[in-house]
């Protein structure tokens, strides 16, 4: 029963997170409970994407245009990203053997620049580049992307255009070409936090994937001072890499 109470809580406090309710602090609770157990892990997925799903279907004409969702969909991304890093790790104590780059990295699109609303053609262009990558077409995928990037000029959409490249040539195993896309991005980069930050946390990965370790560091380092979604994950890493 007491067990029972407690998942109970911990689910109330997930839902609360995906709405944008909890504090910093409880943040961090919450963080301490989820690295620690599988079945938070899988709960957390699932309520995050039903809840973009959800959202979706009821607003599908314009979903970023409305505050509640954006901030929704914000945390879904973040949720579903962060996680899947952290266990990597789960019941071990980091240090330098013990940490690995990420294996993959989530394509699924829910964000927007903040401050920014999308329009739905840059949108369908990135859902379209995702899906050729998702299909294996990885060449078809990034010259969609630099297609676009001949287009515009406003940074965080630049930014957001070279960290979708980076991504898929990350996750293709083509990371000597990914580390350029990450850096272009950071060259370009935006007003928008999560974005510089997620852009920060990939780069520090590839520079890692690369045996690139003062690099990857700096990175992380980037990534950590910046106190958002991946700070926590970002300092294990520099942690076991200094060691």
């Amino acid at each position: 029963m007491i067990e029972s109470n407690i998942r109970n809580e911990i689910e109330e406090q997930i839902e609360k997170y995906l709405g944008g309710e909890l504090s910093a602090n409880e943040i961090d609770e919450l963080w301490t409970e989820l690295i620690q157990d599988d079945y938070y892990y899988d709960y957390l997925k699932t309520a995050a994407s039903l809840k973009g799903l959800s959202e979706k279907k009821r607003n599908r004409s314009n979903i970023l245009n409305m505050g509640g969702v954006k901030q929704a969909y914000l945390a879904a991304a973040v949720v579903i990203i962060a996680a899947t890093l952290v266990l990597f790790n789960i019941g071990q104590d980091f240090s330098a053997d013990s940490v690995s780059p990420v294996y993959s990295i989530e394509l699924d699109y829910y964000r927007s620049a903040e401050g920014m609303v999308l329009e739905n053609e840059f949108n369908e262009l990135l859902i379209s580049a995702i899906s050729a990558a998702n299909r294996g077409e990885v060449n078809s995928a990034i010259s969609i992307i630099e297609d676009r990037l001949e287009q515009v000029s406003e940074p965080a959409a630049r930014q957001e255009l070279f960290v979708t490249a980076g991504s898929i040539l990350y996750n293709s195993g083509n990371y000597s070409q990914a580390v350029l896309k990450f850096e272009e991005g950071i060259a370009n980069q935006s007003d928008d936090v999560l974005l510089v930050e997620r852009n920060y946390w990939y780069l520090g990965n590839t520079y890692f994937q690369l045996n690139r370790i003062d690099e990857a560091k700096s990175a992380l380092e980037n990534a950590y001072n910046m106190n958002g979604a991946y700070s926590r994950i970002a300092e294990s890493y520099l942690k076991a890499l200094s060691e």
